[in-house]
């Protein structure tokens, strides 16, 4: 006897089209990725913090330390350029913002050490009167990497910098003076701590107090105690230069995430040779390029989910793998941006995926390790892991195969240590732990009582003139008679 097969409707009453509503799994943990959603959520609500109005100010005023700070430094032999131009990266060198060697940096730690950091680019030679593709004396180097011959400049700049460099002669009697990264970072950190000793014999109201200066490497690091607030500024003399390096242009032909978005001009503005050289280079002589300043632009069309996804899994590998020093947050964000250049637009704006996303970093980084390999994303022929020892790269791999098992515990300790952080911050704050670092409005004779006058009076400025621009002028000389402009009017 033949038995007809059920109609839809019936089949439906039956259930036979019913599948069962599973969460959204990772495969590979098990973890549901809704939940690792929130627990980056959660990560990314205790790592940005909000700044009110004193915080403001006082990252307002440990800037302007370090810039006049800068001036006098040019005033004390004119080596620096007159009319200079910084590039201001928020995170220190420590977090990635620059592709230098952490080898030689002392630890430091947000919460123990300071409450945020900065990494500023001074440009100790800058080269901004060329159209053309620059060519740069790479003979000597590893990719990536270059010697820098003052001959590219006039005789002035070379008197003034021969001290900082390496000198070379050739055959036919003439004499090559190569710029010494090592020799302008000794230099530069001789003259910093001259500065520093001066002003310090003539303290000013409401001046930053100088935690610590120190010199890693070709790096200078200032901790300045401004207020509550303790910052750190990572401090990397550079040689800058407008237009494209000729090794990079290759890279400009090819499609990228970025294109539509922000103009090729936009992209290419400049670069820099920062002080560090490849694991072969000899340290003396060798630049290492550094685009910093385009990828400031790129940054602009990274989307939030992936940001915070990238945060996320930076917190985790900083501490994981640590030591030995192999994989720096640098590396993680030229997988990023590789990231950005592979996948879909559509498909990296979802604003619920970065549990994704994080997985996909921790593959991604994964699979470098195991095949010892990370282009540099704008001079992709450049292996930035080639140097690396077979035992280190599967040590860091085995490491990362513990997170990839479970992303969730790993999120959680990420969630602690900056929750631990921001406690010890707090805590420091409550006991006036910067007793003896004057308010940027405090008149010094009590420093347990800061005066915090001038944030009142901004404060104030503000919940009465809803949606009007406010600024506040200071002369660092006299921060006591400050100076307010409501639109276009000054009182």
């Amino acid at each position: 006897m033949k038995m007809a097969a059920p109609t839809a409707s019936k089949a439906a009453s039956l259930g036979c089209n019913n599948k069962p509503a599973f969460p959204e799994l990772d495969f590979r943990s098990g973890a549901r990725v809704e939940e690792l959603n929130k627990l980056i959520q959660e990560f990314t609500k205790h790592d940005q913090r909000e700044y009110d109005d004193q915080r403001a100010l006082e990252i307002h005023t440990a800037k302007d330390f370090i810039f006049s700070m800068l001036g006098m430094v040019q005033k004390l032999d004119q080596k620096l350029p007159v009319a200079n131009e910084y590039l201001l990266l928020s995170g220190g060198v420590r977090e990635g913002v620059v592709d230098l060697d952490l080898d030689d940096l002392n630890v430091y730690a947000r919460g123990t050490d300071y409450d945020m950091d900065f990494t500023l680019l001074v440009p100790a030679l800058k080269l901004h009167d060329r159209n053309q593709p620059v060519t740069l004396d790479m003979r000597h180097s590893a990719l990536c990497h270059s010697w820098l011959s003052l001959r590219l400049f006039d005789e002035g700049t070379i008197t003034k910098w021969k001290d900082c460099c390496t000198i070379v002669d050739h055959i036919n009697g003439a004499t090559n003076y190569f710029f010494s990264p090592t020799k302008v970072a000794d230099w530069f950190y001789d003259s910093i701590s001259i500065v520093l000793s001066e002003i310090q014999k003539k303290p000013q109201r409401g001046m930053p107090k100088v935690e610590k200066v120190e010199k890693n490497g070709t790096i200078i690091s200032i901790i300045l105690g401004v207020g509550s607030s303790r910052m750190l500024y990572d401090i990397v003399p550079v040689v800058s230069f407008k237009g494209w390096p000729a090794v990079a242009q290759s890279w400009l032909m090819e499609n990228h995430f970025w294109d539509g978005k922000i103009t090729e001009e936009e992209v290419i503005s400049g670069f820099y040779l920062v002080p560090a050289c490849s694991y072969k280079g000899k340290k003396d002589n060798e630049w290492r390029l550094s685009f910093a300043r385009s990828e400031v632009q790129l940054k602009k069309c990274i989307s939030s989910s992936l940001m915070q996804a990238y945060q996320a899994c930076k917190a985790i590998i900083i501490k994981l793998l640590s030591r030995p020093k192999a994989i720096s947050p640098y590396h993680l964000r030229s997988m990023m941006l590789w990231a950005c250049d592979r996948l879909p637009a559509n498909y990296l704006a979802q604003e619920d995926y970065a549990a994704h996303f994080l997985l996909g970093l921790i593959d991604d980084l994964q699979h470098c390790l195991v095949n010892k390999m990370c282009p540099n994303y704008f001079i992709p022929q450049c292996n930035m892991l080639e140097h690396l020892s077979e035992e280190t790269v599967m040590l860091h791999a085995r490491k990362l195969s513990s997170v990839r098992s479970d992303p969730a515990e790993h999120l959680r300790t990420a969630i602690e240590h900056v929750k631990a952080a921001n406690r010890l911050t707090l805590e420091l704050q409550r006991r006036g732990s910067t007793t003896s670092i004057p308010s940027p409005q405090s008149d010094g004779g009590d420093p347990n009582q800061p005066d915090d006058r001038l944030a009142k009076k901004l404060q104030q400025l503000v919940t009465e003139n809803p949606g009007k621009s406010i600024s506040v002028f200071i002369n660092p000389d006299d921060v006591t008679r400050p100076h307010f402009r409501i639109d276009d009017k000054f009182f």
